[in-house]
This record gives structure tokens, sequence and C-alpha cells, in this order.
């Protein structure tokens, strides 16, 4: 790859990246363009000419790295912990540290722009809806493994995101971790019941 190349490359990826964390933390509406070339260091006039779209475009390619991206550290920190009640309580505890960590700032990368734009902009609604679907297969495959009735694991699978969301909405507005591990036991012990069922 030419440099001039490799320049542009990382400079879209430093507004994707600086992107990322403002909508994370302020929201779509929340978040200016001009914020976002002050935050990734970048010519105000490479957001236009990487995201010819503008700030939809910009969200919409956001959604779709930042979505996977955090479904598979989700899918990781399960698969770290051989026994799956665990690791479940495992990811849960380590969304809260790492949540508190941030001053409770970065939750879910998809949470807040899903809330802002589901009624109002039905392309975004779209992605973060196709996001949040990919989770719902990775986790129905991951529950999978230990529960045989595949209806049992996808209805895991969504009380499993469901619960993560939720928590971290409650978890940023008390500024607390309890949340997320309360959301944890509750989501370890749907599991094994699940799990003693079959």
């Amino acid at each position: 790859m030419a440099s001039g190349q490799a320049g542009a490359q990382d400079t879209r990826a430093r507004v994707l990246e600086a992107a990322g964390q403002l909508f994370r933390r302020k929201g779509y509406t929340g978040t200016g363009l001009k914020q976002i070339a002050a935050e990734s260091h970048a010519p105000f006039g490479s957001i236009y000419h990487f995201f010819p779209g503008g700030k939809e475009q910009l969200a919409d390619d956001v959604i779709r790295v930042s979505g996977p991206e955090y479904g598979q550290l989700v899918m990781s920190l399960l698969d770290s912990v051989p026994d799956p009640i665990e690791a479940l309580g495992f990811a849960f505890r380590m969304a809260a540290e790492q949540l508190a960590a941030t001053d409770y700032e970065d939750a879910c990368p998809i949470a807040t722009i899903a809330l802002e734009v589901a009624s109002t902009n039905e392309k975004l609604r779209i992605a973060t809806s196709d996001v949040f679907d990919a989770w719902i297969t990775g986790a129905t495959a991951w529950f999978g493994r230990f529960v045989p009735d595949q209806e049992r694991a996808k209805t895991l699978a969504y009380a499993m995101i469901s619960m993560l969301e939720g928590a971290f909405v409650l978890a940023r507005a008390a500024r607390s971790g309890e949340p997320l591990l309360a959301a944890g036991r509750s989501i370890a012990d749907l599991a094994r019941a699940a799990m003693d069922a079959d």
C-alpha cells in the first residue's frame, strides 16, 4: 500500500474511532462533525471525503464496525471461562469493571444510538437491529453448546443481551456496577435452570 493510501486509511480509522467514542458517550444527536474532526485530529473536509453521506453514513459505518467488535469481545469473555455459569458472571463483572474504569461513560457502543434513532432514522435503526440480531445469533450458538433445546438457547440469548443492555443504562444512571452484577447473577440462574431442565 502506498504511503498516501496508508495515511488515508489511518485518517479514516481515526475518524471512525473518534466518532464511535463520541456517539457512545454523547449520543448521535449530541455529537457534531466538527467535534469528531477535532477528536480525530483530522481535517473537517476529510469526513465528507471518506463519508460522503455525512453524519448518517459515518454513524452507519461506526455501528457496523464497532457492533461486531463488541460482540466478539463479549463472546471472548464467555469463552475464556470453561464453566458456562461462571463465564456468565465473569462477563458481566468485566462489563461492570470496564464501565467503572471509564467513569461510567463507555457502555455498549450500539445502545445509545439505538435508543435515539429507533423512531427517527430508518437507516440507522436497521444498522443497530442488524448488530443486535448478530449478537443474538452468536449468543444462541454459545448457549446451544450447553442447552440442547435451541428455542431455549435463543430465549437465553435474548435474555442475556436484554439484561446487559438494560443493566448498562441503570449502571450509568446510578454510577454503580451493581446493576450489571445483579444481571450477571440473574442470567446465570436462568442458564442453570435451563441446563438442569435438559
